[in-house]
């Protein structure tokens, strides 16, 4: 299927890890000239080397802490270079742990750096994107919007706010050829998977070993997911193929999670 992702724009956050860096090199490799974003720039420069050279690649520096700084960045940017046709929001989970022992801040850092920095990107991003009657705003959650994942307290809050975002919004950009969906990871092999597993093997007197084994058989898949197969799946949203699909969660899960 060619994806028609050529000549396409995208900006891709959280690109230096895990289902960001994945998903930022499939989307290069279909042609799309990605622009990389995440506060370490000699880690997106290790990764710039890595795209496909199909398209043109950059990166911009920016704190998810500071959604101000954030959304000037990359207003910057585009009076610069180019408006974006795709924007992938990711970024890294909140702390682990009970929703009761969470404090004030940490609700609200997470607001902000998820929520918040949404916000301020689709702000930023689709002007553009209502010219081309073409846009694509993919958030990659978790499937705590569909069933709350016990010691993920502030993350199952947040996460949750983002869904209900990304669906208001889904109705009210769909008029201009711009679709906003979400993806929600199951288990993937990440740094922010190896976290948790090490703090629940932790919590329940168990070596990191039999916790990951226990885990896995969560799944029916009996297995983690690698970051490729979340970022295979963006890349579909992120295409014309996908032109009709729009206001939707999709987790990709192995079949973990057990709602409809």
């Amino acid at each position: 299927m060619d994806l028609k992702l050529n000549n396409k724009n995208a900006l891709v956050c959280g690109s230096t890890q895990g289902i960001g860096k994945a998903t930022a090199i499939a989307l290069a490799n279909e042609g799309a000239n990605v622009t990389l974003v995440a506060r370490n720039r000699e880690k997106l420069k290790a990764v710039l080397v890595e795209l496909s050279n199909k398209g043109n690649h950059s990166y911009i520096v920016a704190d998810f802490s500071n959604p101000r700084e954030l959304q000037e960045q990359v207003i910057k940017f585009i009076e610069k270079n180019h408006g974006f046709h795709i924007v992938v929001n990711n970024t890294g989970g909140p702390r682990s742990g009970a929703i009761l022992t969470a404090s004030l801040e940490e609700f609200e850092n997470a607001f902000t750096q998820h929520l918040k920095c949404n916000h301020v990107l689709a702000q930023a991003t689709t002007p553009f994107m209502k010219t081309q009657c073409f846009g694509r705003i993919i958030n990659v959650i978790s499937t705590s919007v569909k069933e709350p994942i016990p010691g993920l307290g502030v993350s199952n809050t947040i996460r949750g706010a983002v869904g209900n975002w990304s669906k208001t919004m889904a109705t009210e950009l769909g008029e201009h050829g711009i679709t906003v969906n979400n993806v929600l990871p199951g288990f993937t092999e990440t740094e922010r998977l190896d976290e948790i597993i090490k703090i629940k093997a932790k919590n329940e007197n168990r070596s990191v070993e039999d916790m990951a084994e226990i885990m896995k058989n969560y799944t029916p898949a009996k297995r983690f997911a690698q970051p490729e197969e979340t970022a295979n799946v963006i890349t579909f949203l992120a295409s014309e193929a996908a032109s009709y699909v729009n206001g939707i969660n999709i987790p990709v899960d192995g079949g973990r999670t057990k709602s409809l």
